[in-house]
């Protein structure tokens, strides 16, 4: 195993989750806010769930997103 290979694959795959998760996290509250499901000053739980089912991972990981 190249670790190098491995940890720039991981890198990679890591920054494009996070630039598409924020995309659609922001895509939802504007459409919530505009629709006047959100105010703009509230916090929303959060789950995301990282799967590798060729190695049998499946981990989630909680928090809150505040607005305010």
């Amino acid at each position: 195993m190249n670790e190098e290979t491995f940890n720039l694959s991981i890198r990679k795959f890591l920054k494009m989750v996070g630039i598409h998760s924020q995309r659609e996290i922001e895509r939802a509250v504007a459409a919530a806010v505009a629709a006047g499901r959100a105010k703009g000053g509230e916090s929303f739980p959060v789950k995301m769930t990282l799967e590798i089912p060729s190695l049998g991972v499946r981990e989630s990981f909680d928090g809150e997103i505040e607005l305010g």
